[in-house]
């Protein structure tokens, strides 16, 4: 067990959290409470124009939801706040102001014309692009020049030359970097906002953090920061790199894949505890083959050295297979409490017919639950009970109806219901269906295939036993008479 470790996440408030950032989040949180560490929630809100408190919200409300509480964040008691960037401005600007008195940076006039000219000069040499350094050395009497011309100032990190920067990746092993390769990097706007890689530093330095987990995305991102982390004179964290999450294809995650976002997931009816599972698994590996890992097991076997230097693949059947796997595993009362938005925005039901009907819809999700990889499913699964007339769901069931004895079979049925006790019981139904299959002698396809279809209008589904008590004694008759017809 590693000692004091301090982890965290550090999303932009620009939208909804992306699957690919939780993924990033949840490896943090394994890590912090592997360790009896600290899992720090902070946001990263400099793109002033983008970044927004409502989607603050979003994505703290989506972390609580799949249980990764942070111990220090913007809405905590924490010793090493503030936990928003726009909130630590002075901060940066000082650590600035030391960079320039210790000649570590300087002050760059160049307009974003004259750097998109330069960048558009190297693409044509077919190049990296690099800032040529030209406010490097500027001598006093053009620095006055400048600042007489009215240009707001940027502030520059002077690369050292002819430098190695090595980095001990906890993933990846040794990554090495030139920083020739780099150029004099922007560290504060010329509107006073940092950038990314100056403030990320800063932040990091602040509150402690041991370990800084993130996407490979960042590797590049990396030798910048190490440089500011030895001229500011802090200590650097140690880096992991997580893979990037893909689609099936290999390619970016995107809506073609699945959804998205986070919330997308919550509202189809996922369970958090699935969708935990299955992030882990994205690029991280236990020892042995188990798939279906509680929380506390994650927790409780989570590595950096099990993370896989491969991307991690999002395969939306996969996650399907487990959630369908927790669902089975959930309680009726649970699955009904999440599937009331889907039969209400169905037109199914409403507030009145759920206070009156409850144990009835209990026993309708105990009947399909086995059958649904996600709660938003119970919308097509418990149609045929809600459903003033049967929906015939394909030809082929149509057909079914079609075949000469079927007039035969759903009269006796009819018959048989008829007879039978107003609040007919599974164990009854059994007894009925036993008894038509038995006079008609006609094989169990053609008995229980065209009552299963005159029912409900599917050629699969919940057993007749199931179906016909749920649907009750009237109904059942009428589809019978419906499907005779």
């Amino acid at each position: 067990m590693t000692d004091n470790v301090r982890v965290r996440i550090a999303p932009s408030p620009t939208g909804p959290i992306h699957i690919g950032n939780v993924r990033t989040a949840l490896f943090n949180w394994l890590y912090a409470r592997h360790n009896k560490g600290k899992f720090i929630l902070r946001f990263e809100d400099t793109d002033q124009a983008r970044s927004k408190s409502e989607f603050e919200d979003i994505i703290m409300k989506e972390l609580r939801w799949l249980g990764m509480q942070w111990d220090e964040g913007p809405d905590t008691d924490g010793s090493y706040g503030p936990y928003r960037q726009t909130e630590k401005l002075e901060i940066y600007q000082k650590h600035a102001e030391q960079l320039l008195e210790e000649k570590k940076a300087y002050l760059c006039y160049c307009s974003p014309e004259e750097i998109e000219k330069e960048r558009s000069d190297s693409a044509k040499k077919g190049e990296a692009f690099r800032y040529s350094g030209k406010c490097r050395n500027l001598n006093e009497e053009e620095k006055k020049d400048k600042i007489g011309s009215g240009i707001k100032p940027s502030v520059r990190f002077k690369v050292p030359s002819g430098k190695d920067i090595v980095i001990d990746d906890l993933v990846r092993g040794k990554v090495e970097f030139s920083s020739d390769m780099l150029g004099d990097f922007v560290i504060i706007r010329p509107d006073g906002m940092p950038i990314y890689n100056y403030a990320v530093v800063i932040d990091d330095y602040d509150m402690k953090i041991t370990h800084v987990i993130r996407a490979e995305e960042h590797i590049s991102n990396t030798p910048r920061q190490v440089l500011l982390y030895e001229a500011l004179g802090f200590e650097i964290p140690r880096f992991a790199h997580a893979s990037m999450v893909l689609g099936p294809d290999r390619t970016k995650l995107s809506k073609r894949h699945g959804a998205a976002f986070v919330g997308q997931y919550r509202e189809d009816g996922y369970l958090p505890e699935a969708l935990v599972n299955f992030l882990a698994l994205l690029g991280w590996s236990p020892e042995g083959e188990e798939e279906i890992m509680p929380v506390d097991e994650l927790v409780q076997k989570f590595t950096l050295d099990r993370i896989a230097k491969n991307p991690g693949i999002f395969d939306i059947q996969k996650l399907n297979w487990m959630n369908g796997h927790y669902i089975r595993k959930s309680s009726d009362e649970r699955i009904l409490d999440l599937a009331l938005p889907h039969l209400k925005k169905a037109g199914y039901l409403d507030e009145e017919f759920y206070t009156d009907n409850r144990e009835w819809l209990m026993q309708v999700i105990a009947v399909v639950k086995d059958n649904l990889e996600y709660v938003g499913q119970i919308k097509e699964h418990a149609k045929l009970f809600f459903q003033e007339k049967v929906e015939m769901e394909d030809k082929k069931a149509e057909d079914v109806l079609k075949e000469e004895t079927v007039p035969l079979v759903l009269r006796t049925l009819h018959k048989k219901i008829e007879g039978a006790s107003d609040s007919i019981r599974q164990d009854e139904v059994k007894g009925l269906l036993k008894e038509v299959n038995k006079e008609l002698k006609l094989g169990g396809k053609k008995v229980f295939m065209p009552i299963r279809v005159a029912l409900t209008g599917q050629t699969h589904g919940p057993e007749l036993y199931q179906v016909i008590p749920l649907l009750g004694k009237e109904k059942v008759q009428q589809r019978l008479l419906e499907a005779l017809k």
